[in-house]
């Protein structure tokens, strides 16, 4: 007889506590394999692919596509056992029908009650197949079959396929995020209705409670009326949310002052120029600005640092990990170059362009986003000059770069055309003050004018 095992969304790493799905890649009554990616989610870090740990018959999904849940939710129920596969394919369409009328082991394989202990986002199982089919649940959820399973993601199928009792003693919210926001602005969390599993407070139950809370009643309007006055409201969930709350915690945390400076980039584009004519693998312009940040870090050390609020610390950090900003489709991500300071400017470019077209395509892992110590932002790209960046928060400083155009400046004593960029830094004023920024940028400027500035560099 047919076990029915739910799976659940699994840790994610990295701090994430919810996802929202994306997609669905396997529908009710789908043979699935062991490890086989079932549903496509994004995180506040990147779009991954969650493989089920079950080989089986999808019996039941839980939640549609744009529903966000949170970790430890119920995705789906898989019966497992020979028997479930052949009262599936017997009742299936008849490509389904055709599919599973293959090799009595293909199917015996597909359904196999057997579990993969691995079910790290977006990579499946990385150990050999033998090793992988010893591994066997040792607390699996046993979920009793009911007619309704097979019906698809359906209100009654939901309530029907897990028998949960009503929660009690504590409030249940399990995400510290959302906690954090109800303690922020004075929600009691005890009265909220949660609309999540199990009665489960979500980030959205709150924000519509805090909503409800601190807007005046009034009569409603006639439809039409409403719904011209109301716009239109798009929430901020997923990596968009996720920016939000980053970026305001960076300006409720971090005291930041910003400086700049035009400097001319006419020998750093004629070396950039020398470089690549030479033959050999091309050299990017941000590979080489981040060749002078690593320098320029170097010799000011305070500003690859963070600051330990809980001990009152400022913590320098031995090795930097430069970060840097992407627009990509979905928004805004800043992938992280590891160890950017011992790289060359090869090294830097392949890297570049790795993590970037990564971001492009949305397969950016939680390792990709985070780590970062300083952030370089090339907002230059979208036709500007000058921007005040908000600091990546825990980091303790950016650089933003504008655009490189020709202007009129003096050279030698004589106005000439020169490429000329604008170079703005903002930095956290609790690590250092501004004689340590200004000399930090200075150097920038520099070696931006002067590239054999590097070359005098220990």
């Amino acid at each position: 007889m047919a076990q029915v095992l739910e799976f659940k969304l699994p840790d994610l790493g990295e701090g994430l506590t919810e996802a929202e799905i994306v997609r669905w890649l396997v529908a009710v009554g789908d043979v699935v394999a062991i490890d086989q990616p079932v549903v496509e989610v994004e995180t506040a870090k990147a779009m991954v692919e969650v493989p089920c740990p079950y080989g089986g018959v999808v019996t039941a999904r839980f939640g549609e596509e744009g529903t966000e849940l949170p970790v430890g939710a119920p995705l789906l129920t898989v019966a497992v056992g020979a028997s479930a596969a052949a009262g599936t394919a017997a009742a299936s369409a008849p490509e389904t029908a055709g599919a599973a009328s293959g090799s009595a082991s293909s199917a015996d394989s597909a359904v196999s009650s057997e579990y993969s202990g691995n079910v790290l986002v977006g990579y499946g199982t990385a150990g050999p197949a033998a090793r992988r089919r010893r591994i066997r649940p040792q607390a699996p959820a046993v979920v009793n079959p009911t007619p309704n399973a097979t019906a698809g993601p359906t209100p009654t199928a939901r309530a029907t396929a897990v028998a949960v009792p009503a929660p009690e003693g504590p409030v249940p919210v399990i995400s510290p995020l959302v906690r954090k926001l109800a303690r922020d602005r004075g929600l009691d969390l005890r009265e909220v209705r949660g609309s999540g599993p199990e009665g489960l407070i979500l980030r959205a139950d709150v924000e519509r409670a805090l909503t409800a809370r601190e807007t005046p009643a009034a009569p409603a309007p006639p439809a039409a009326a409403s719904v011209a006055a109301a716009g239109e409201r798009i929430p901020l969930r997923g990596l968009r949310g996720a920016v939000a709350d980053k970026l305001s915690r960076s300006r409720t945390e971090i005291p930041d002052a910003t400086c700049w400076v035009d400097a001319d980039a006419t020998e750093l584009m004629a070396a950039r120029a020398a470089m690549n004519a030479a033959g050999g693998p091309k050299i990017s312009l941000l590979a080489l600005l981040a060749r002078i940040c690593a320098h320029a870090l170097a010799r000011f050390p305070e500003l690859n640092a963070t600051v330990d609020t809980a001990t009152r610390e400022i913590v320098r950090l031995p090795s930097v990990h430069l970060g840097f900003a992407a627009q990509t489709p979905r928004g805004l991500v800043v992938p992280v170059v590891r160890d950017a300071g011992t790289r060359t400017a090869e090294s830097l470019t392949e890297e570049f362009a790795r993590l970037t077209e990564s971001a492009r395509q949305g397969t950016l892992t939680p390792a990709d986003l985070t780590g970062g110590t300083f952030t370089l932002n090339n907002y230059g790209v979208f036709g500007v000059d000058g921007s005040t960046p908000i600091i990546n928060h825990p980091e303790a400083a950016m650089l933003g770069v504008g655009r490189i155009i020709p202007k009129p400046w003096v050279h030698q004593g004589e106005l000439a055309v020169r490429q000329v960029v604008q170079l703005s830094f903002t930095f956290d004023h609790r690590v250092c003050d501004g004689g340590t920024a200004g000399g930090f940028l200075r150097y920038v400027a520099d070696c931006v004018e002067q590239p054999a500035v590097l070359l005098r560099t220990v």
